[in-house]
C-alpha cells in the first residue's frame, strides 16, 4: 500500500510539471506513476509547450506548431510560413 501511495504522488508531481509546461496532464501523470522519481526529473526537464512559434494552415486554418510538416486537418503538406507567431495560453 506504501508503494503505490508514493506511486500516486509521483504521477501527481509529474502530470502537474508537465500541465505547468503546457503538456498533457494525464500522459505525464502516466509516466510519473510507471517510473516514479525519473517521471517527474523528465517533466522537468521536458521542452516547454506554451510560446511555441505557431502557423496557420492556408487550406483550413487550422493553427499548428511551425514544426509540423502536414495538417493534421486536412492532409496538406506545408512549407515554412512567412509569418509565425505566439499564442499565449
Amino acid at each position: 500500500m506504501e508503494y503505490f501511495v508514493f506511486f500516486f504522488f509521483c504521477g501527481l508531481s509529474a502530470g502537474t510539471i508537465g500541465r505547468i509546461k503546457g503538456s498533457s496532464f494525464f500522459i505525464w501523470f502516466l509516466v510519473g506513476f510507471c517510473l516514479p522519481l525519473l517521471g517527474t526529473i523528465l517533466a522537468l526537464l521536458w521542452r516547454w509547450e506554451k510560446g511555441e512559434p505557431m502557423r496557420r494552415c492556408e487550406d483550413c486554418g487550422t493553427i499548428l506548431p511551425v514544426y509540423e510538416q502536414v495538417c493534421m486537418n486536412c492532409g496538406r503538406d506545408l512549407d515554412y510560413p512567412e509569418e509565425v507567431f505566439r499564442l499565449s495560453r
